[in-house]
């Protein structure tokens, strides 16, 4: 019985032990941050916002604005698409001698090309625009990441202060603070 005592005893001291003196904290990974994001646009956002501390400013409020970039552009992307699938279609239709789509009956051959080549620009602007968007996100996911480990208090500081060297001489003291 007393051996079962001492077992119980010393377990729990060992259990209290642990959990005293667990005083690691937990680091943040900025890899973390840029794969959650790459894999799901604005997760790294989330991310930080979830391990920023209190008292600094959060970033969850990107992840709707990251969507609206990303969203519109590939809107565009996608009606550029089908739209100079359609300019093709009718240009390959009328070369045929095959009646082509009404939508486009006012316009003549050189036209259609016309515009078939601006819809192919578009396009290709539209692809340029969601890769912007997408390596913005990243890249702030990964620049928020390094802020929220980074140390905003006022031990951070450098000061003049008057001083009088010597006992006579009037000076000013450069002091810098670093925690």
């Amino acid at each position: 019985m007393k051996l079962f005592l001492v077992l119980i005893l010393f377990s729990t001291n060992v259990v209290f032990a642990q959990a005293d003196f667990n005083f690691e904290t937990k680091h943040h990974s900025i890899r973390k941050s840029v794969i959650l994001s790459a894999v799901l646009p604005g997760a790294g956002q989330v991310y930080n916002h979830i391990a920023m501390p209190l008292g600094k400013k959060k970033g969850f409020w990107k992840v709707p604005l990251i969507y609206t970039g990303i969203g519109a552009s590939t809107y565009f992307l996608v009606t550029n698409q089908t739209t100079q699938k359609s300019l093709k279609k009718e240009y390959t239709l009328r070369k045929s001698g095959e009646p082509g789509d009404d939508k486009w009956a006012q316009f003549d051959d050189q036209a259609i090309l016309s515009i078939y080549n601006q819809y192919l620009d578009w396009r290709d602007l539209s692809i340029i625009a969601v890769g912007i968007a997408y390596i913005l996100q990243l890249t702030d996911a990964g620049v928020e990441a390094h802020f929220v480990n980074f140390d905003i208090s006022e031990d951070l500081s450098m000061s003049f202060d008057p001083v009088i060297l010597d006992y006579r001489a009037p000076g000013l003291k450069l002091s810098f603070n670093f925690r």
